[in-house]
């Protein structure tokens, strides 16, 4: 016998109770699909029609009764229920499952741009309030303590909701959120100031630990935090919208991400603090610049007035005034003193001490003759164009073969055998012109 959807729809929505969802998400999605299966009057599975719930939406959306993000929400709804009957073996096939989300922007702070209080005028409003009148079941003093709580945790609405008296640890100064009303579905921690935890604790004594944490004499915390909000701004005389830019209670959000950059905290720590996926979304979104801080940013770049590395070092040294120029001159001026010391020196004393030692000496076997010829005959070598060094050895071998040591036409000397070309180092060979007779 075939079941009515809407049976299915109430086992369904006993299934999101089950995966730990609220009461409101669990309400609002079952809503929504039922809106839907009444829309295109469906009664049973078979009667699922891809093609109608898209042309219902579509109507929806042209019509203006939907928006083009709440088209994507109520898809999303019909299309879980779906998916949660095939998986519990109610049907074989999604026909839904091929339906795809319509491409959106957010621009949900573009709609209502949200924005920071100032310190003081932080401060003034937790005064003010403190000291209020009671206001949707709540002391002034509690709404001092949450809108306090709220901007040094940046915990949400829903979230502070949950909250009971034993979510906190004010000892360890921590306070635990339920997965089930986080927006990422994870158990979150956060930390408490140590004096915000003194005085939950003080407020939270007496109390029943499963009692709610905040919302006054009403069963939990009203749903219109912004009105109340609203009211004790204006007792504190800050306005609610300033250049377009609301600070409803979400802002208290804003305004943590705002006073953890103020405070210097590193980007990571506030993001992991905001628990946001992206850190782009805790410091584009998130994070406001407050009055003042652009001032101190531009006071604390570096002084483009002082002083170069290099007219220091000119005061220093006492050519303060002196230009690039006449420190080019100046390197020019000491140039040729370096030079003249450094060459005379060094060339004249290589050559006389090398070439001896490589040089022959010619006749340096001779007898005493060749000796005396040598000392008589120097007026008459230097007459025939001799080349001498001194010590009266020969430098090179070109010296050696030069034509005036190896012209045989030259008048040789008595004595003295002529010297054979090419043969310059042959030693001389004293001549008899006598024969004596023994």
């Amino acid at each position: 016998m075939k079941r009515p959807l809407t049976q299915h729809l109430e086992d369904f929505q006993q299934s999101l109770f089950a995966k730990r969802n609220t009461d409101k998400h669990a309400k609002q999605v079952t809503s929504r699909v039922s809106r839907i299966i009444k829309g295109c009057k469906f009664t049973y599975w078979s009667d699922i029609s891809a093609s109608k719930v898209q042309r219902y939406l579509a109507d929806l959306r042209n019509n203006g009764s939907i928006s083009a993000q709440t088209f994507n929400h109520y898809l999303k709804s019909v299309k879980e229920f779906a998916r949660w009957m095939v998986q519990d073996d109610r049907a074989s096939e999604s026909p839904l499952k091929h339906l795809k989300c319509r491409a959106v922007k957010k621009v949900v702070d573009e709609v209502h741009p949200r924005r920071a209080l100032e310190l003081d005028e932080l401060r003034r409003l937790l005064e003010t309030t403190k000291s209020g009148p009671v206001r949707f079941g709540m002391t002034g003093f509690e709404r001092y303590l949450l809108y306090r709580f709220t901007a040094e945790t940046g915990l949400r609405a829903q979230e502070i909701r949950s909250l009971k008296v034993c979510s906190f640890d004010c000892d360890n100064l921590t306070v635990h959120v339920s997965g089930a009303y986080t927006k990422n579905k994870r158990d979150a921690v956060q930390w408490l100031r140590s004096d915000t935890a003194e005085e939950l604790k003080g407020f939270f004594s007496g109390k029943m630990p499963n009692v709610k944490a905040f919302g006054g004499t009403y069963k939990k915390l009203t749903d219109k935090t912004s009105k109340i909000l609203m009211a004790d701004l204006a007792d504190a005389d800050i306005p609610y919208v300033v250049d377009g830019c609301y600070f409803d209670f979400h802002a208290l959000r804003h305004q943590t991400g705002t006073l953890l950059a103020a405070g210097g905290v590193h980007p990571k720590v506030a993001q992991s603090i905001m628990r946001h996926s992206d850190i782009n979304m805790t410091l584009s979104r998130y994070t406001h610049t407050l009055t003042g801080q652009e001032a101190k940013a531009v006071e604390a770049m570096p002084d483009l007035s002082a002083p170069s590395i290099r007219t220091q070092k000119a005061v220093a040294t006492g050519t303060e005034g002196r230009g690039v120029d006449s420190g080019l001159n100046s390197s020019k001026k000491l140039t040729p003193k370096l030079t003249p010391k450094l060459t005379p020196k060094l060339t004249p004393k290589l050559t006389p001490k090398l070439t001896p030692f490589l040089t022959p000496t010619p006749y340096s076997e001779c007898n005493q003759l060749t000796a005396d010829v040598r000392s008589t005959s120097a007026k008459s070598m230097q007459a025939g164009g001799y080349k001498r060094l001194q010590g009266e050895k020969l430098s090179s071998k070109r010296d050696r073969m030069s034509p005036d040591v190896t012209d045989k036409n030259k008048t040789r000397l008595e004595g003295l055998e002529p010297p054979t070309f090419g043969s310059v180092d042959r030693r001389s060979i004293q001549l008899s012109y006598r024969r004596f007779n023994v």
